[in-house]
């Protein structure tokens, strides 16, 4: 069931740039209230905070703390009374901070050899399924509680990712596959309870994921006629504003084509550039099967060859890192 926005009120994680941001502009823009719940917010976040004064909040949220989540919903509730659409976006790209090819206790690696966790799947996966359910607890025991006459909505942001897999960046794609699933499971929620679950699955978007690192940036041939095609943040946020508004939308962004896309619950849109398909749970025949922009990048090799390249230079030292992180000494 679609939901109307204006006197709403949204949290958006990572709200702080990016595809989150302009998910928060066009929810204000609509007259939704929203609490944009990041680690900080960037000049262009702080601004709109800023113009949308009383519409808009800002809540220092880790979104791998459970205690942080909590507070984030509490914030919602105390600031503006309700809460009608929750969109756990933030994610990381396996930065090298938490990234299956540097192991825990090597190199930049955050992740502890002895912590049992990574902190990209945290973030990537336990975080919106954790804010999920956190939203589902809340909505079915408010007053009245949630319904098929009074909706709401968790927007997810999976990524064209979800369909394919790399050797580059495993945990990634691990992540998002992950995220795909899990909305894929809730797909009768809409009809038993008035809880829409969807998602979107956007190409190569151009936001601080890939222009703040280097790393990724260098997968992406940006010059030339035949340079990569960028999904824009804005129009991923649009679509992701009509799986909360509508219940069908044109398979151009823009407004155009002959087909019509339908969104219920457990929809997971493909965003390429100004075009959008419904991805199936079983024959999906992948992206870029239309040919449209936006689905790949010409120097994605670069980081597949220099995975292999390390494992080979290393001689297998890889292998051989202990629990706490120091290499053996021999075999």
């Amino acid at each position: 069931m679609a939901q109307t926005i204006p006197g709403k009120t949204a949290i958006v994680t990572g709200a702080g740039s990016g595809i989150n941001l302009e998910f928060a502009r066009l929810l204000l823009k609509h007259e939704a209230n929203v609490v944009f719940a990041d680690l900080g917010l960037r000049p262009e976040a702080q601004s709109l905070v800023d113009e949308y004064k009383g519409k808009a909040v800002f809540q220092r949220t880790d979104v791998t703390s459970w205690a942080d989540l909590d507070q984030m919903f509490k914030t919602a509730l105390d600031t503006f009374g309700s809460i009608d659409i929750v969109c756990p976006g933030a994610g990381v790209f396996e930065p090298p901070f938490s990234n299956f090819w540097i192991p825990p206790g090597t190199g930049v690696s955050r992740d502890k050899p002895q912590g049992d966790r990574y902190a990209a799947l945290d973030i990537n996966i336990t975080h919106p399924i954790r804010v999920t359910q956190m939203a589902i607890s809340h909505w079915l025991n408010m007053s009245p509680p949630v319904s098929t006459s009074n909706p709401k909505t968790v927007v997810h942001i999976a990524s064209i990712a979800a369909e394919v897999a790399d050797l580059g960046v495993p945990m990634y794609y691990a992540a998002k596959h992950a995220v795909k699933a899990f909305v894929k499971s809730m797909t009768a929620l809409e009809e038993h309870f008035g809880i829409r679950v969807a998602c979107v699955l956007p190409g190569v978007v151009k936001t601080p994921l890939w222009t703040d690192h280097p790393e990724k940036l260098k997968m992406v041939k940006q010059e030339g006629k035949d340079k990569d095609e960028w999904v824009t943040p804005e129009e991923t946020a649009q679509v992701m504003l009509n799986l909360v508004k509508d219940n069908e939308m044109a398979e151009k962004i823009s407004g155009g084509g002959s087909n019509k896309v339908q969104i219920r619950g457990g929809t997971c849109l493909e965003v390429l550039c100004d075009h959008v398909r419904d991805v199936p749970l079983l024959n999906n025949v992948g992206p870029g099967a239309t040919g449209v922009g936006g689905a790949s990048v010409q120097n994605g090799d670069t980081v597949f060859n220099e995975v292999i390249d390390s494992l080979k230079t290393k001689a297998g030292d890889w292998w051989k890192v202990r629990q706490t992180g120091r290499l053996r000494r021999g075999t």
